[in-house]
Formats: structure tokens, C-alpha cells, sequence
């Protein structure tokens, strides 16, 4: 079944150009246009009844936590805006929308609109490595309607995807430790290339030290880190004649690089490691297991190779970490990557609040959301977070500090981008500023939302008037 089933899909040229496209990639130039048909056709349908300029709020939220999360830490915000900043249609985007036909009917005043129009819109938004919890909004676009209806869709998969990994990242960190090595390498099971580069921004940002990931390493500036695969380890023993060369061979061309243990005997692998270390021939830095009994394993290689660090990894995660730790695993470090990059996904939401001065709310089943521009009041107890109070963005701070910032202002971002450090570090500081039992991994308690009498005031007449 087609919503337009008198849609004629192409001309033959573009079925020729369509299939030179196969590759799927894009650039910025085209961001306006990774965005779901019915943002545009409901763009249209507003121009067409005059409305399109209309002063519109869209607040972007989770409804609910991934389940076995406490909290969600805001990631993303680095490239919504840079997305905003981009936010334009081509000449040729809009040659291609023609093309299909759909917009047959569409005025020819929402080509000019394409064609003219820029983002102009404030957007508020919580700082990335912040700390948020259900229904709290974690950014608002204030924008005539049609810009702010567009631009739902990107905005939805970066903060949405970021947001997860960040959060996973931050478990993983709480529950490592501060001095634990954590490593990210889950490029091979990222859902895309381009969602590969997000998760390592979003797994650095949300406090692992490193990722394997290159280019995303080099276009965020850092040094991207890894160890070696067991292909190596089989190639150079085939043709060489042992493990042990195949180690040597490595270890000659990258003498910090851990190396990987456990391709045959971990055990016999650790021992001729250890006749070499102890005769002063090699100075080894760390090894890395990936299979087997990891606790058992890392303290046998731990009395063999004393002063070496030893990295672990093969589908681990946060409760993984936690159980080798009661343990009492011998591990300084892990490597993480499916478990990281994939997982429940945050089913984050972008809903209209204020059209034209007029608070809306929905009032599906299961699916309710508050009327009106909102502001999250957070108050602290000491260093630790004691309540939130989600209010109207009228109304003002009692001895709480307001996490939605204003980073956008008529289209133009107001905030220079923030460093990846500092990000970081707004992490750490926000997961060791919640209680203990909305960190821990069983049974977690999100820290208490209190609703404004304010906002509950305008609950109540918003759902009079309809």
C-alpha cells in the first residue's frame, strides 16, 4: 500500500542518477533533506493554509528511560546546532522534490519558502553530559512552524542516539572506576559509518578514555588507541613458525600496544611473555584477553606478569564489569563495543507545546504530554541532587539552578561549541551529583519530578479548552 498511490517514482535520468547514488552518503550540504516526508508535506500543508510563519515550540524528550536506566545523560547538542546552522534547501533539493510528484499540489509559495529560507529560530537546550530524567525536556526549538517542524527528524536521531551511548558510557565509567582504562571499539557494530563516528564522540564525551574508531579520533582530536587482532597472531604464527615470533614481530613496531593473548594457550601465551620480560628482553606494557574465564584468567596472568596491565573484552558492559569486580578480576582496563553502541534506544519524542501564544497538549493514551514552554528546576543538597521541578520557562528559580540554556538566538548560535574535556567532565561531575540508588544498575530510582503548581494550573485549563 503507497500514501500516494499516483506517484510516478522517477523520469529515466533519474533512475540513471539514482543508481550512481547507491553509496548512501551525505554531506552537509544535504542535511536539510534527511528528514521524513511528512515533516516536508506538513510544511507544505501549513503554507498552503498561511500558517507556516507562526511562532511554534517543540520540546524534544524521553517519555520514559531505557529500562535498567536511572538516568539519561543529554549528548548530542554539538550537532543539532551544526545542523541548524546548515539548514537550507538547494536549488537542486528542490528540482528532486518536484520530481516526484508529491508536491503537486503544494502552493508555489512553499518553493520560495525552500528556496528563501534559513533557520531563524531560539533553540534552549540542557548542556551535553547533563544529567535528565523522564518527560524532562532536554531542548526546545521556538522557530516559525514550518522551520521548527523539519527539523524534527535530525534532531530526534543525533540526541536520541548520542544520548544512549553516553549513557552507557557514564554506567560503564561509574561502575569501572576512575582508574580503569576504558576503551571504545564498537565501529563494527555501530549501526551505520556515520552513527560509528557519533557513538565514539558520544562514549569519549560520556567518560571512556579512548576510542579505535580513526577518524572519529582524529576529527575530534585525539589519538585513537587499540591493541591487535587475533588474525595477526595466526598469519605470523603460520608463517613463522610461533606464537611467540608473531609477538615479537608486533611488539617490534608498536612496543606500547597491548598484546593479545588468548588466541591459543592464555596461560603458555603469558609464560613465554614472562621468561622474556623477566630476561630484560622486552619491556611489555599490557595483554589483553578476549575469551574465557575472565576472573580465573586475568589472576593467573597477573602472577606471571606482575607489572603489566591486562585488558579484557569480548561483549562486555556495565554489569559484565560489575561482576568481575566482585570477583576480584585482575583487570586495569576493557575494551567496549557492541554492548555500548547498540542496545535499548532512548525513544526520545518531539512534541509541539505553543503554537502562536497558545499552550497545546496531547492527550493520546499513554502518550500525554504537558502544555506550554518548560524549564527544569534542579535543586541540590550539599553536592548531591535532591528534586527536580519541571515548570514553566516564566517562572523563576527558587534557590535552584535552571538546566535549559538558551544556545541559539534568531538562527545564530550564541555559545562558542564546547571541548570535549569539558563535556566530559560535566559528566562525571553530573553522575557523582546523583543519589545512589538512581546509579545503581539493579532496580534503579530516578531521582523525583515534581510538576509546578503553575504547570499544573495550565494542565488543567489547557484540557478545559478542549
Amino acid at each position: 500500500m503507497t500514501i500516494f498511490p499516483d506517484l510516478e517514482i522517477c523520469t529515466n535520468n533519474q533512475q540513471q542518477q539514482n543508481r550512481h547514488n547507491q553509496e548512501l552518503n551525505f554531506a552537509a550540504d544535504d542535511y536539510s533533506l534527511l528528514t521524513d516526508l511528512y515533516q516536508l508535506t506538513m510544511a507544505a500543508c501549513y503554507t498552503g493554509e498561511g500558517v507556516e510563519q507562526q511562532r511554534a515550540s517543540f520540546e524534544l524528550f524521553a517519555r520514559k528511560l531505557p529500562e535498567g536506566f536511572g538516568y539519561l545523560i543529554a549528548m548530542g547538542l554539538a550537532q543539532a546546532l551544526e545542523y541548524l546552522q546548515k539548514f537550507r534547501f538547494s536549488p537542486a533539493h528542490i528540482v528532486a522534490l518536484q520530481a516526484t510528484g508529491i508536491f503537486a499540489h503544494a502552493s508555489d509559495r512553499f518553493w520560495s519558502l525552500l528556496a528563501e529560507g534559513r533557520f531563524t529560530g531560539d533553540v534552549w537546550a540542557v548542556p551535553e553530559g547533563t544529567a535528565v530524567f523522564a518527560n524532562q525536556p532536554i531542548l526546545r526549538v521556538e522557530a516559525p512552524l514550518w522551520q521548527a517542524q523539519i527539523v524534527e527528524t535530525y534532531l530526534l536521531n543525533t540526541l536520541n542516539y548520542q544520548s544512549l551511548i553516553a549513557t552507557r558510557a557514564a554506567r560503564l565509567r561509574d561502575v569501572a572506576g576512575e582508574q580503569a582504562t576504558l576503551l571504545e571499539f564498537g565501529t563494527r557494530r555501530a549501526f551505520s559509518p556515520q552513527g560509528s563516528l557519533w557513538a565514539a564522540r558520544a562514549a569519549l564525551a560520556g567518560g571512556l578514555d579512548s576510542t579505535s574508531n580513526v577518524l572519529a579520533a582524529l576529527q575530534l582530536g585525539e589519538k585513537p588507541s587499540g591493541t591487535m587482532a587475533h588474525a595477526l597472531v595466526m598469519a605470523l604464527s603460520a608463517m613463522e613458525g610461533s606464537e611467540d615470533k608473531a609477538f615479537t614481530a608486533f611488539h617490534r613496531y608498536f612496543p606500547g600496544a597491548p598484546l593479545l593473548i588468548d588466541t591459543y594457550d592464555t596461560i603458555a601465551a603469558a609464560q613465554q611473555l614472562a621468561l622474556k620480560v623477566n630476561s630484560g628482553e622486552m619491556k611489555l606494557t599490557g595483554v589483553r584477553l578476549d575469551s574465557g574465564d575472565l576472573v580465573t584468567l586475568s589472576k593467573q596472568v597477573r602472577s606471571l606478569l606482575p607489572g603489566v596491565s591486562i585488558f579484557a573484552s569480548g561483549d562486555l558492559d556495565e554489569w559484565e564489569i560489575a561482576k568481575l569486580k566482585a570477583n576480584d578480576a585482575q583487570i586495569d582496563g576493557y575494551g567496549l563495543g557492541t554492548r555500548l553502541v547498540t542496545g535499548s534506544p532512548v525513544n526520545g519524542v518531539y512534541k509541539l507545546v505553543e503554537i502562536d501564544g497558545i499552550p497545546v497538549m496531547k492527550k493520546s493514551s499513554g502518550k500525554v504530554t504537558y502544555p506550554g514552554r518548560k524549564q527544569i528546576f534542579r535543586s541540590f543538597a550539599g553536592s548531591k541532587v535532591k528534586v527536580d521541578r519541571l515548570g514553566l520557562a516564566t517562572e523563576s528559580p527558587l534557590l535552584e539552578e535552571p538546566l535549559l540554556q538558551l544556545v541559539i538566538k534568531e538562527g545564530k548560535q550564541i555559545q562558542p561549541p564546547e571541548t570535549l574535556a569539558t563535556i566530559r567532565q560535566r559528566t562525571a561531575t553530573s553522575v557523582a551529583s546523583l543519589p545512589e540508588e538512581t546509579r545503581r544498575l539493579d532496580n534503579p530510582v530516578s531521582v523525583q519530578v515534581e510538576i509546578s503548581d503553575a504547570l499544573q494550573e495550565l494542565v488543567a485549563q489547557t484540557n478545559s479548552r478542549n
